[in-house]
């Protein structure tokens, strides 16, 4: 438990330093891409292992019907991630595809895992996405969408999207966990 928390604090921080600490960047002078950097890595290898490591309470399992649900909001969170990078449509619609990627992507995964370790890990980062898009609405009141990136670029977020949730999908059943029941 104490590792899988410590590693959310790590990731958050991480993050949220720059927005959360007024003048980090400044008193930092640079530097402080190597710490976050370390703080990043360091917080996700420890949720990792506090994850697989964490025995909660159980209180529901997957069902056809969640995996389904779970696969496709999936899906959408990971075309999200890709609209985010290649500044697609839905790029220049909402304000943050990516942090609203991973607020779906602890949803879909809370669906499936109904036990007190998921509540942490998933609902810990949905939280922190959500947090994150307030800090930066608030460090960044206004916002400009990015340019067009045209037909091309919609296609290759599409197909993208298929391909790493293709990926996704071969590790978690490497891993144990059957994606698709």
């Amino acid at each position: 438990m104490a590792l899988l928390i410590l590693g959310l604090l790590l990731w958050a921080f991480g993050h949220m330093a720059k927005r959360l600490i007024p003048g980090f960047s400044k008193a930092m002078k640079g530097s402080e891409r190597p710490a976050t950097t370390a703080a990043i890595v360091l917080g996700t290898v420890l949720m990792i292992i506090g994850y697989r490591a964490w025995f909660g309470e159980f209180y529901w399992g997957r069902t056809p019907a969640l995996a389904g649900i779970n696969n496709l909001l999936m899906l959408i969170s990971v075309y999200l991630f890709a609209a985010a990078g290649m500044k697609t449509w839905v790029a220049r619609k909402f304000r943050h595809p990516m942090l609203t990627g991973v607020v779906v992507w602890a949803v879909a995964h809370l669906l499936v895992n109904g036990d007190t370790p998921s509540f942490v890990l998933f609902g810990g980062m949905g939280i922190w996405a959500l947090a994150e898009m307030v800090l930066i609405n608030r460090d960044q009141p206004k916002w400009v969408p990015p340019a067009a990136a045209g037909a091309r670029k919609e296609l290759m977020a599409v197909a993208g999207t298929v391909i790493v949730y293709g990926a996704i999908a071969g590790v978690h059943y490497v891993l144990g966990y059957p994606t698709f029941g």
